[in-house]
């Protein structure tokens, strides 16, 4: 089968031949039509997420159909469409995930990163972290909500019933969560890069009662902030946007150092949180909230063969919304 390997960190993808993947048991054999385009598989290509496996096939969210399984599977059948997201296995038995946190597992593996994922014509999938796509979703629009939507909507959930949200930086994620937000009732003020008069228009058409940069100051103070861009200077100015008791969300799997900041910001019971990734509750829930919205993707497809031409291009920010990766026509 064809697909993109990356073979050492800070290097470019290569497209290859490679022998096709083979299931085991309580894993599903598919054959990958899209797979979305996520700054997880940047941080993975350059470096700052260490430690791939290697050789590695990239990409977490993956559309496809059930073509075969290993022994033990029953879940799905064959020509089902599912979707696979980031976290591909836990344990079952450590406190986390008897405890229904199993995204804390502590012998966690990941789709793209210690599993091959879906820069590829077939991948294989634990079925256990594999979700039935809503129907009339295309392949295309539905990739996004495997990662943007679903890490997106974990976060969404930590703001609590916060009214006024900010979103800084708006791309996959937020252009997501923007409609969540507004189908809740919500405000959103979305923060974009200096000059990225784009992407603010485009969260104004989205339904955001305000956009500017991040280092612009929101004509409201917000109830809640959640971080989508991985820099870490972003935290101190989204504690100054927040009223007492706000919450600010840091949404990233990596995210480059926070600076020093007075005490006097975070005080008034003021909290900044993390997320990981995502539980399998969050997948059901989402999956059923996202047709009833319903949520709508703008998505730009790439040939499987582009898949450096797609994460240069979301590595400069050159376009709004989420890049898929077409591996079959359907």
């Amino acid at each position: 089968m064809r697909a993109m390997v990356l073979e050492s960190q800070k290097s470019p993808l290569k497209l290859k031949d490679v022998p096709d993947p083979a299931p085991k048991d309580g894993q599903l054999l598919i054959d990958v039509h899209v797979c979305g385009v996520c700054r997880t598989d940047l941080h993975v290509v350059d470096g700052d997420l260490t430690e791939p496996k290697l050789p590695l096939i990239p990409g977490h969210q993956i559309v496809g159909t059930v073509i075969d399984a290993g022994k033990g599977s029953g879940t799905f059948k064959k020509g089902d469409r599912v979707g696979v997201p980031w976290l591909g296995y836990s344990c079952g038995k450590c406190r986390f995930c008897t405890e229904g946190r199993e995204n804390l597992c502590d012998h966690a593996r990941y789709t793209g990163y210690q599993i091959d994922g879906g820069f590829a014509e077939k991948c294989v999938a634990d079925e256990r972290f594999c979700f039935p796509i809503p129907e009339g979703y295309h392949d295309l629009q539905a990739a996004p909500l495997l990662c943007a939507g679903l890490i997106g909507y974990r976060s969404y959930r930590m703001t609590g019933d916060a009214h006024r949200l900010g979103f800084y930086g708006f791309g996959a994620a937020a252009h997501i969560l923007i409609q969540v937000a507004r189908y809740h009732g919500r405000e959103v003020y979305a923060f974009t890069r200096e000059g990225d008069t784009e992407s603010q228009e485009f969260a104004r058409r989205l339904g955001a009662v305000w956009s500017g940069a991040s280092s612009d100051k929101p004509p409201e103070k917000l109830d809640a902030a959640i971080i989508f861009a991985p820099v870490g200077e972003l935290v101190p100015a989204a504690l100054r946007a927040t009223v007492k008791g706000g919450i600010v969300v840091c949404a990233g799997i990596h995210m480059s150092d926070i600076p020093s900041f007075p005490y006097s910001i975070l005080r008034e019971e003021r909290v900044v949180r993390s997320v990981a990734n995502l539980t399998r509750e969050d997948g059901d829930e989402f999956m059923d909230l996202a047709p009833r919205v319903p949520v709508k993707t703008e998505v730009h497809p790439y040939p499987l063969e582009k898949t450096n031409d797609a994460l240069d291009d979301l590595r400069h920010g050159r376009f709004t919304g989420a890049a898929v990766i077409v591996v079959k026509e359907r």
